[in-house]
Formats: C-alpha cells, structure tokens, sequence
C-alpha cells in the first residue's frame, strides 16, 4: 500500500480518563483523504488516567503546523482558576457509574490542572439550582432530548439564565457519539468518519467503542493504513484489561489483511510464563491460512502455520482442525496425509464433510470400493455429496481388470444410478456387465446410458459391440449407421484388432470424469440380473446426437476437487458438453449451472437463461447467487436489460459483483433509452452510473448526444471537448454537430 502523507499538528489536551485527545487530530479527514491516523507510544500518565498540557507529546506529528491550524489554548489555561462544576460527578457517584465518575474526574483535571478531586463526591453539596439537578439527572440517564428540552424551556422562561458551558459541551458530545453509533449500525461508513473528524474528544480511550467503530469505518472504506493505526492507537496508548486488547484484534480480523494484522500483532504482551495474549488469534489466523489454501492448491502458506494448525488437531482433537488439515492436503494431492486427516475428522465426528473428504482422497488413492462404502449413509445429504459418491461407483466399476463386487455392493448402486439416472455409471455397468459376459445386462445398460443421454458416443460404441459379440448383425449396422462420420471405432467394428478382451479401448488419461446429470426420458428403470445366455434381446437403437462424440470409453480416475463445486474440477473448460440439446427442468441445480456457464462460453445466452433459471430454483444459497449473476450476465448479452435487471435481484450478490451488474444495466439502460428517445432518462442513467463507476469515453460520447438532443448545446459542448482532448476522434465529430446546431437557431 502506498504510504500517504501524515496530518500535522502539535496542540493536545488530555481528556478521558483512559487515554489521550489529540486536539484537532481529525480536522481534515474528509476533507483531505491523504491524512493517516497514527498513534504514537504514550506518555507518562498524570496518575488520574489523563495527561498533562507538560508531558503529552502529540499522538500525531511529523512537522510544525501552519498557524491556521494549529487549535487554540483554552482561556482557563494560565488564568485565575475559577469554580469548578462538580455536579457531573456527584451524580455519576450517585448512581454507581464508575466508569463515568473516573472519565470526568480526569477531565476536570485536565481542564483545572490545580484541582483536586473530592474524597467522597457524594458529599458534594447540590448546587442550589433544583432544575439544573434535574438537566443533570436527565443527562446520567442518557436522554439527551429531554435535557434539550428543559434547557429550551428555562431559557423561555428566564432570557438571561445562562447555560453552564460544561452541560453544553457534554451533551454535545454525547449526541455526536450517538450519532456515530447509530451511523456506524446501520453502515454509513463516511458518516462515522464525518462525525468522529467533528468531534475529535470522541476518540480517547475510554470511548474504545467509538474507537472501534471508527476503525471499522476506514476498513469498510478501503482504508486499511488508517484503521490499522487506529487499532494500533487502542493497543499502544490505551490501558484497557486483557479482554479489550483481545476484542480489538478479534474486530481487526475479519476487516484487515494479513500484513496490517501482523502489525498489531506486534503490540503482544506476554505474562510471567512467557505466554503472549494474542496466541489464540495467533491459531485462529494459522487455521484461517489453512482453510484459505484449502480452496486454492496455489496459496503458499508459513510452514509455521500449517504446524501450528497440525498440533491443535492433534492436542485438542477436533475435527474441525483435522477437516482443514484434510482438505488442504487433498488440493495437493497429498491423499495419504489427506486420508488420514480426513479419517481422524471421521472418527471424532462422523459427519457428511468428513466423509466425504474421506472418501475423495481414497479415490484419489484408488481406494474406490473403501470410497463407495465410506459415502453411501450420506448420498442423499447434497447434490454435491451424491456426484461424489456416483464418482467413487464408476471409478470402482471401472477397475481393470474388473474386481468381483459381491451382491450387496451392486444392490446399493444400481437403485443409486437408477434413481440419479447418471449415464457414466450405466455406462461403466455395461462394461462391466460385459467383462463377465453377461451380454443381455450389458445391452440393458448401455442402451439406458444412450437414452439418458443421446451423445454418449463410448455408451454406442459398448452397445454396438455387445450386440457384435451377440451376433446381431442387423442392430450393429443400425449403430453404424446413426454414427456414421462421427466415430471411426463404431464404423470399424468388425475389425477384431479395435477391441480388447472385455469390449473396452485405451483412454486417453487426461480426461476426468464428471458424472453427468443431463438426463433425458428413460422407459424403465434398469436393474442388474444375473447372466443368461439363452435369452437374447433386442436393445433400442441409439438416438442421433448434435455433439462430437468423445473417444473415451475406460473411465479415467475422478479428479479430487474443492469442496464448493459439485463436480471434479477439469483442468480445461470444454463448451463441447454443453452443445447437445437438454431440457433444463430435468438438471440438478450444480449441473443446470455448469450448463449456464457452458453455453455463456459458446455465446447461446438466450439458452443460458433458462439453465441458470432452474439452478435459481433448486440450488443452495451459493448456487442461487452465482445463478442470478450468471442469469443477468446473460440477459444483458442479449441486450434485455430489463431481464436482467429482475434476475440480478433474485439473489443477493456480494459487493463487487453488486457493482459490476448495476454498472453494466445503468449502461445498458442509457442505450436502450438513448435509442428511444428518452434523452432525460438517458442522462438520469448516467448520472446514476457516474456514482458508482467511472464513466467510460463511449457513455461520455452518448451523455455528449443526450445534451445534443435537448439543445443544451454548451453542456453538450464541454463533453465533447473532454472526450476529444484525450484524442477520440468521437469527441472532434461531436464539437462538430454542436457548431451546426448553433449555426441552425
């Protein structure tokens, strides 16, 4: 991050209680964005949690001010030292609101440096005014309005009654702090700051609340440098217990990147043991680490952390730690370590996440029988977990050569592969149907597979072969024919050297498998029966295909993938799976979405839109967002922006994706009124726009024709003259139609 000229001044005065008030320290914050906020190391206190005028250097400081801005000394200062309002702190003693009582007691110092607090400020004598007791009383309470009120009410009733000044300045700061909170609870991050720059004895210590929101509030701006060193300011100056300097890094955290949370870190103490405060932020950043690297095999992590996050699973036996270890070795491909953290998850909580990391990096280790097995109690727990298990079963159907599954394995996953109607796994049971020769189970499967899904060339070329071995001539010559210039394999059938024993090819081992979940009508559901050799039936030919069939037939091992997607991760998109003509109600809600995004990369979003409709309709709440993203994206290539526009609120986006849509229907929409005529409501929408993004030559250039239009002929002008001094030569042709236009009144 660039490092930005510091705000100067010197002039301090010590107020609140628990730590310092830079007079003026925030006079120019909106004003000038340059300013940082740094705390420097605290002086030495008075003894009453404040700091005198003598020993306070300034929190921030780098040069001499200029005069103007240097605040002034109060008159009190260095003057007979006049009677001092004690009635603040008779009624904080009185209502047991210590924190209050010491706050002002180091105030009044500050104030009168000769003062000396009361022993006992509930001795202090009431001051004779009963309806002053009363605006104080209202204000212990908090109800500042009412206070307003009384004060308006005397001033009516006695013109010449004078406000004591300590009332007002009080309640003037206590309503910028309510003010700041309530901006700072409902998001208005420049209003915090707004406010905190206008009311600078807000920010001392024993307002670390303040403190804190205002942090938050430059962290929410994109101004991570100034919230870092107002976290560093509570942490160096600011004498709050063990709990307060915890919370203030656990508030950094989620706001802060790595680098600025390392610098407040720094700021650790450490007891007599030698044990810092900050350890268990310390573990709960090393787990975040490890989670991040979870999701992305490039993140680099600290091997400190990675062992750090190693020796907690292991002391305190959680699976959640173990779940992290797990997944973070898995995007490696490190399934043995993978395995057995994931295995260790499993064992301390048996949960449909442990297993089905488990179950993931024992594919990964071709453990698929273990894998099937370890996954079956929770198939039905997500969509996501079912595409795991339906992998793990193809994966072991497609051992070679083929393993003998005993009965109650393929009694759970035909009914599996029926109900999820998954072409690769009815695929993958014909082969292996036909390894052992049973050619009337083998034909049963493969002609499911064709009919849930038409293109499946590997699934023809099994059916035709079975039929070949059947010597059904007459339906081989049907397969080669509906196949004809789409698969040499198919046409060559009848040459004996295109087949291994078993009926399956070499495949090329670069694929990985995606079960597939574009399904289409299926008449029957198939089920696995036993061999008979003397009944003979006669398969359903295969339906025509638009896709290039693949020449894939053994399927390759599944690729482990993170845990937000519902399918392995390919390592190159391919639009070619996408081409064939499905109907989207018969997808799940993953594979509606990856059809969407398929047919955005081939340029069809007018059939996009639907696909991504049913994900909308179907999906979790992750799947919905990238769903009404995806669907607006596709409305908008198809130039109805008002599709789009109701699809982007079908789903609430994060903020950046917020941005992009809403940038991109406020263009859409100035075109579309541009080209109605709507020139008002084409300047409306770019000035819209202009809020949120900078505005590009080309909306400059139809913001220029909008004037144009309303003969607004010298703001018509100065666009042009804008866009033409950066060389456009829209801008020269705009200046132009601006000059005949003049010519023609």
């Amino acid at each position: 991050m660039r490092l930005l000229p510091l705000f100067l001044t010197t002039s301090i005065v010590a107020i609140g209680g628990f730590g310092l008030y830079q007079a003026g320290y925030l006079d120019s914050w909106t004003d000038q964005p340059e300013n940082v906020f740094v705390a420097a190391n605290a002086p030495p206190s008075n003894g009453n949690g404040g700091f005198s005028a003598s020993n306070t250097p300034p929190i921030l400081a780098q040069a001499t001010p200029a005069p103007s801005q240097t605040p002034s000394i109060p008159p009190h200062r260095g003057a007979s030292l006049p009677q001092v309002d004690e009635t603040a702190l008779r009624y904080f003693a009185n209502r047991g609101d210590t924190r209050r009582l010491q706050a002002e007691i180091a105030r009044l110092k500050a104030l009168y440096p000769q003062w000396t607090p009361p022993a006992d400020p509930l001795a202090i004598q009431q001051n004779g005014d009963p309806e002053l007791e009363r605006m104080w009383r209202l204000y212990s309470e908090n109800k500042f309005a009412e206070v307003r009120k009384a004060i308006g009410d005397r001033q009516t009733k006695e013109p010449n009654w004078q406000v004591p000044a300590d009332l007002l300045d009080r309640l003037a700061v206590a309503e910028a702090r309510e003010q700041l909170i309530n901006a700072s609870n409902l998001k208005q991050y420049e209003t915090v700051v707004r406010v905190a720059s206008g009311n600078p004895s807000l920010l001392i210590c024993s307002e670390v609340d303040v403190l804190w929101r205002l942090a938050e509030a430059f962290a929410k701006t994109d101004r991570d440098q100034r919230a870092t060193d107002a976290y560093r300011y509570i942490l160096t100056n600011c004498e709050e217990g063990e709990a307060e300097r915890l919370a203030t890094i656990q508030k950094a955290l989620p706001l802060l990147p790595r680098t600025q949370l390392d610098t407040l870190l720094a700021t650790e103490k450490t007891d007599a043991s030698g044990a810092g405060e900050f350890v268990s932020i310390r573990d709960d950043l090393a787990r975040k680490s490890v989670s991040d690297a979870g999701q992305d095999a490039a993140q680099i992590i600290d091997q400190k952390e990675l062992s750090i996050v190693e020796n907690l699973a292991r002391t305190e036996n959680k699976a959640s730690d173990s779940l992290l270890l797990g997944w973070y070795n898995l995007r490696r491909e490190s399934f043995t370590a993978s395995e057995q953290w994931f295995r260790r998850a499993n064992t301390a909580e048996n949960t449909a996440e442990s297993a089905q990391g488990l179950a993931l990096a024992l594919v990964g280790l071709s453990k698929f029988a273990e894998a099937e097995l370890t996954l079956y109690q929770w198939r039905d727990t997500s969509e996501e977990i079912r595409a795991v298990y339906l992998a793990a079963t193809a994966n072991l159907l497609a051992v070679e050569p083929p393993v003998p599954l005993a009965p109650e394995v393929l009694q759970r996953i035909v009914p599996e592969v029926a109900r999820a109607r998954d072409p690769a796994n009815a695929q993958q049971l014909g082969w292996y149907a036909l390894a052992l020769n049973q050619f009337q189970t083998a034909a049963r499967w493969f002609s499911t597979a064709l009919e849930w899904k038409p293109d499946d060339e590997p699934s023809a070329y099994g059916l035709a072969l079975t039929n070949y071995r059947l010597g059904e001539n007459a339906a081989v010559n049907e397969i080669q024919a509906a196949w004809r210039g789409r698969s040499e394999r198919i046409a060559r059938l009848r040459d004996a050297s295109n087949a291994r024993p078993g009926g399956r090819t070499t495949a090329p081992p670069t694929s990985d498998y995606t079960p597939m979940q574009e399904t289409g009508t299926v008449s029957r559901s198939p089920a696995y029966v036993a061999p008979n050799d003397n009944e003979v039936g006669s398969p359903s030919p295969p339906r025509t295909a638009e896709a290039d069939p693949a020449p894939v037939t053994r399927l390759p091992r599944v690729a482990p993938r993170p845990r937000e997607t519902a399918a392995p991760v390919r390592n190159t998109p391919s639009p070619r799976g996408c081409t064939s003509t499905v109907a989207p109600e018969s997808l799940s809600a993953q594979a509606a979405l990856n059809r969407g995004w398929c047919l955005m990369e081939i340029n069809r979003p007018l059939e996009a839109a639907p696909a991504f409709e049913v994900a909308l309709q179907r999906g979790s709440a992750k799947i919905r967002e990238d769903a009404a993203y995806g669907q607006s994206l596709a409305y908008l290539r198809a130039g109805l922006s008002k599709e789009a526009a109701v699809a982007a609120a079908k789903s609430p986006q994060n903020q950046q994706r917020t941005v992009e849509l809403r940038t991109s229907l406020l263009s859409s929409q100035a075109l579309d009124s541009f080209e109605a005529g709507r020139y008002v409501e084409t300047l409306l929408a770019l000035d819209e726009r202009a809020r949120i993004a900078a505005e590009r030559l080309d909306l400059m250039t139809l913001r220029g024709y909008a004037y144009l239009r309303l003969r607004r002929l010298n703001d018509a002008q100065k666009v042009f003259e804008a866009v033409a001094a950066t060389g456009n030569s829209e801008g020269r042709r705009g200046l132009a139609a601006v000059m005949q236009a003049r010519e023609a009144q």
